[in-house]
């Protein structure tokens, strides 16, 4: 059977940097032949972005299976969305849904786990980094996350929002990030999750005081392996 990863498009430039991760990986551990087949379904983003601020995360759910249920259609025989506000609606995307999800924050706490680190900050947008997206799956790990002070965190909702979602980079964006990353260093971080789908646009490993844990690059990681263990 071929095999055939499903992802879940909310941000459009999150997505296509999901796309483009999952063949870096098909490239790293299976030969040209066995290239997964990959589709990608979306939903509008606006439809989510107005479910999140009126935090009915059972219709953000509603939507993500929605594209599974399309996806499953399609052939997908696992899927995942690289998108980390809506992180918190997949165990919700996940009831009757015909295939299986690959979480993105199980990937994420896995790796600094497996780098032994107890202190990470985390970037993204409020919905990230005031919200429980990662705190849960960090927590049972013992993973403190610290979050960035108030001004960080609209400094970088503003960037994520009226810059990058849009595929537009700034030379002093870039700077202000790496300014929020050195203040996390000086509050004892050991690592930093790049909890924004399309941070990689800006931000990379070269770029940061800190050790990176891409999450779109991790899930995409373990979709390889996924259906390389299902052989």
């Amino acid at each position: 059977m071929d095999k055939h990863i499903g992802i879940v498009a909310v941000s459009p430039e999150g997505a296509a940097l999901g796309y483009r991760a999952v063949f870096r990986h098909a490239a790293l551990r299976l030969p040209p032949e066995e290239h997964p087949t990959v589709s990608i379904h979306n939903i509008p983003f606006a439809q989510y972005l107005e479910a999140i601020r009126e935090d009915d995360w059972i219709r953000v759910g509603e939507l993500l299976r929605e594209s599974a249920r399309h996806l499953s259609v399609m052939g997908a025989q696992v899927c995942f969305c690289p998108d980390n506000a809506v992180q918190h609606a997949v165990p919700i995307a996940e009831v009757a849904c015909p295939i299986p999800w690959l979480k993105m924050t199980d990937a994420v706490a896995d790796a600094i786990s497996l780098d032994e680190r107890t202190t990470v900050g985390v970037i993204g947008t409020r919905f990230v980094t005031t919200g429980s997206v990662y705190q849960s799956d960090l927590g049972v790990k013992g993973i403190k996350l610290v979050r960035p002070s108030d001004e960080d965190a609209q400094l970088l909702d503003d960037i994520i929002f009226q810059e990058l979602v849009f595929g537009i980079i700034k030379d002093e964006s870039r700077q202000a990030i790496h300014d929020v990353i050195v203040r996390f260093k000086d509050k004892g971080c050991e690592g930093v999750i790049l909890g924004c789908s399309e941070g990689p646009l800006i931000l990379s490993t070269n770029d940061s005081v800190l050790p990176l844990y891409t999450p779109a690059d991790l899930i995409a990681q373990r979709a390889i392996a996924h259906i390389m263990s299902a052989d």
